[in-house]
C-alpha cells in the first residue's frame, strides 16, 4: 500500500493482522549557525536545514482518528515542528504492545534521525501529507 498521507498510515496500521503500535518523532527543521550563503538562500527558499528532534511520542492506531488529532496532542507540548517521522512495531498474536515496548525504539529513532539516517521512517509535512525528502 501507498502511504501518500497520514490517512494512509492509520488505514494501513489497523489492517495488520497483528496488532500496531505507531512512532512519532516531531523535528525541527533549523539552519546551523554556521551556514554559508548559499545555504541560508537554499533554506529560505525551502530546502536544506538540519532536522532536530524536538519531542517523540507512541500511540495505538485507535488512539488517533485523524492526524488534526496527532496535531493537538503535539500542540500541548508547546515546541515548534516542521515535519513529524513515523514508523510502525507489530505484536504478536494476542499481544498488544504498550507504551513500555515502545521507549527503546523510539529511543533508536530519534538518534537516527539526529544522525540522518531517515529512510526507514515515513516522513510527513505539518498538513499530514507524506513527503520525500533528499
Amino acid at each position: 500500500m501507498e502511504i501518500s498521507n497520514f490517512d494512509d498510515l492509520l488505514s494501513a496500521a489497523r489492517a495488520q493482522s497483528q496488532p500496531q503500535r505507531l512512532l512519532f518523532v516531531f523535528a525541527a527543521v533549523e539552519l546551523p549557525e554556521d551556514a554559508t550563503p548559499a545555504q541560508r538562500a537554499g533554506f529560505e527558499r525551502g530546502e536544506g536545514g538540519s532536522l532536530v528532534p524536538q519531542m517523540c511520542v507512541d500511540k495505538a492506531p485507535d488512539e488517533l482518528a485523524s492526524f488534526a488529532d496527532l496535531k493537538e496532542q503535539a500542540a500541548l507540548f508547546g515546541k515548534p515542528w516542521g515535519m513529524v517521522f513515523a514508523a510502525a512495531m507489530s505484536g504478536a498474536p494476542g499481544k498488544v504492545l504498550t507504551s513500555a515496548d515502545a521507549d527503546q525504539p523510539l529511543e533508536r529513532m530519534v538518534e537516527s534521525i539526529k544522525q540522518g539516517q531517515i529512510a526507514a521512517f515515513i516522513p510527513f509535512d505539518p498538513q499530514g501529507q507524506a513527503v520525500q525528502l533528499g
